[in-house]
């Protein structure tokens, strides 16, 4: 392997991944174990994290089928993590959720559980793994996955878009609390990628709205591998001069 290759190499690194169990979260785990970690899926279902977990690469992997928004849960995988693996060096939150709804259907339970699983448990994963003093390794590096619409707005998506601009900001401060531990906090912003999640959504949305928005994307529909890609930079050695951006891979979505 090159010099170049190795900076990139995640080779005996302990990540944990929250969504794992489809889209973007199941793209990061297999190619995070392509590259060599060791990962922690999390996810609602347990046989859907298996499915991910059949895909992975060698390697020492655990999964969890658990609600990341019961908040002792979170508690409860990072100790049994670190109790397995040994000391944590990254940590990708990918799990989310999106209602598409006008803004006088949506609710006050909707907009918190929007909260608490796009932003409270990122953070509270974070705050766990940081917590743990020298079971959190020298360099790790901390992945949140926001979206372009932190910066854009889209009509029928005010939970959404405002719930992943709040994981941006608090990205923002995070990254200058936990630089004096050296870990590095990061945020990925996709635009349009072609996950269950995107079609789900868009399958209830007016007849154009996914025409509309992909008309703005001049690189087409993105793939989940193109944000796992990016996570594996910023956890890898490759990012260790990158701390507190948000990165876009985006197709050109916010070029305009």
């Amino acid at each position: 392997m090159s010099l170049d290759a190795e900076a990139f190499s995640l080779q005996r690194k302990n990540i944990i991944i929250t969504g794992a169990s489809s889209g973007i979260g199941r793209a990061c785990a297999i190619h995070c174990s392509r590259f060599g970690a060791n990962l922690v899926l999390v996810g609602r279902d347990q046989g859907r994290l298996e499915e991910t977990k059949g895909k992975l690469s060698t390697g020492q992997h655990l999964t969890f089928a658990r609600d990341v928004t019961d908040y002792e849960n979170i508690r409860e995988v990072v100790a049994e993590s670190v109790s397995t693996l040994g000391s944590l060096h990254g940590f990708i939150h990918s799990a989310g959720i999106s209602y598409h709804k006008p803004l006088h259907l949506m609710t006050p339970k909707d907009f918190e559980r929007t909260y608490a699983v796009n932003v409270i448990a990122a953070f509270e994963f974070a705050r766990q793994i940081a917590a743990r003093g020298n079971h959190c390794a020298d360099g790790s590096s901390f992945v949140f996955i926001a979206s372009v619409m932190a910066s854009v707005g889209v009509a029928l998506k005010v939970g959404y878009c405002s719930s992943k601009g709040a994981l941006v900001a608090g990205m923002k401060a995070m990254a200058l609390e936990l630089a004096m531990k050296n870990i590095r906090v990061n945020t990925v912003s996709p635009g349009v990628i072609a996950t269950e999640l995107v079609d789900k959504n868009y399958q209830k949305a007016p007849g154009d709205a996914l025409d509309s928005i992909l008309k703005n994307q001049v690189l087409g529909m993105g793939m989940p591998e193109n944000v796992a890609h990016s996570c594996i930079y910023l956890l890898s050695s490759a990012g260790s001069f990158i701390t507190g951006t948000d990165l876009k891979v985006d197709g050109g979505y916010t070029a305009r």
